[in-house]
């Protein structure tokens, strides 16, 4: 989350359960709201791999629960990012690493 901030992302959430998933953090800068799925793996190309269909599903589902909750945030722009963690590696920040189907 450090990282992120000094993006000059700011948190909304951190491990945001809801619907049968869990969204690691929601994160806002300027009109953007990420839901950010954080990955570690030895290997950062392996943590990428890690989100599966599966586990987008369930992104997906706690997104949407989110998003019941926080009217505000529909007319701003929404993505599905990752930031991966890997040993000896600054963490990775991909931008729209999976897809939202809201």
């Amino acid at each position: 989350m450090f990282a992120m901030i000094l993006k000059g992302y700011r948190p909304l959430a951190v491990r945001y359960q809801g619907w049968g998933g869990e969204i690691d953090l929601i994160m806002r800068r300027g009109k953007t709201i990420l839901f950010i799925e954080v990955k570690a793996r030895i290997h950062p190309d392996s943590a990428l791999l890690a989100i599966h269909a599966d586990k987008i599903r369930k992104l997906n589902q706690a997104i949407q629960h989110w998003l019941m909750r926080h009217d505000w945030a529909h007319p701003l722009t929404l993505r599905g990012d990752a930031v991966l963690v890997s040993p000896w590696h600054w963490p990775r920040h991909v931008k729209d690493a999976f897809t939202l189907t809201l």
